[in-house]
């Protein structure tokens, strides 16, 4: 299976799928502009990683959960680009969707990101409809509340953050929801691949810190140091560079240990290892080192 071009292949079907007949020209443009090209496709790469480890046959309800997830996981960027947030410009080396298109329609395309991810997941499933209401239960607590994506941004407006508890909702959720969904797909109860997600998840989001400190904008195609200009809380603020590298370590060796017996735990962990050492700003390797 070419992972990859699965993942594409159903986001670009249901992509289609909504901008067919009489969709409205403007808003389609924002959501194609929110989702093409591809970014690193993280969730649903690991969404698919788990349903093979865990020995899947079949791989359509684990690419539509991966497909709902990546959708979700771009809704959330428009939203979070948004004037009333970061105000960035920039996303993945291009205009944000507001910056492209205004923001009345980047609030439009991302709502119709999330609703599309939930019609992915419905139309994907149809092959395994014994999988749907657990998958729609796991992908749906990935992004509201209390500790999903919602939650996260929320997090930001309060006066008292746990970082812990802010960066597990904030970007861990989904990650969570990726592992657990592929385990679904395959027939596996999800409880135990809860772990595998939360710790991936996190050492993303550490890594994000670092690179938003002491990144490049061109290579993390974004703008930097929007951590410290809007004083929001992150690992690097917390601990250092030293220590959010330090902490970064420790949290992909958790993750990788993590993993559940299963026909390809083996295969998977050096996936997650190597995955990790992927993670650190090429400014920081010697750091890191």
């Amino acid at each position: 299976m070419d992972a990859v071009a699965l993942i594409e292949s159903t986001l670009t079907t249901a992509m289609l799928r909504a901008e067919a007949g009489d969709a409205p020209p403007k808003l389609a443009a924002a959501m194609r502009h929110a989702v093409f090209p591809r970014g690193a496709r993280v969730r649903p790469r690991l969404c698919l990683a788990v349903a093979t480890a865990c020995g899947a046959r079949d791989f359509d309800a684990a690419a539509a959960a991966g497909a709902a997830l990546e959708f979700l996981h771009c809704a959330s960027l428009v939203h979070d680009d948004l004037p009333c947030f970061d105000d960035a410009p920039i996303r993945r080396g291009k205009a944000s969707v507001h910056a492209a298109f205004g923001a009345p329609l980047a609030v439009l395309a991302g709502d119709a990101l999330i609703v599309l991810a939930f019609q992915t997941l419905a139309l994907g499933c149809a092959g395994q409809p014994g999988a749907l209401a657990g998958l729609v239960g796991i992908v749906a607590q990935s992004v509201g509340m209390p500790g999903g994506i919602v939650a996260g941004q929320a997090w930001e407006s309060e006066d008292d953050v746990d970082l812990a508890r802010y960066q597990r909702a904030k970007t861990s959720a989904l990650f969570a929801a990726a592992a657990m969904a592929g385990a679904v797909s395959a027939g596996y109860a999800p409880a135990a691949w809860r772990a595998l997600g939360e710790n991936l998840g996190d050492a993303y989001q550490i890594a994000d810190d670092l690179c938003d400190a002491a990144g490049d904008a061109a290579v993390c195609g974004k703008p930097i140091g929007q951590d410290n200009a809007l004083h929001r809380p992150s690992a690097v603020a917390q601990y250092g560079i030293d220590g959010a590298l330090d902490r970064l370590d420790a949290i992909a060796e958790a993750a990788a240990a993590s993993i559940p017996d299963c026909p390809g735990a083996v295969p998977l962990r050096a996936l997650i290892v190597q995955e990790a050492k992927r993670l650190v700003p090429k400014a920081l390797v010697r750091v890191a080192a």
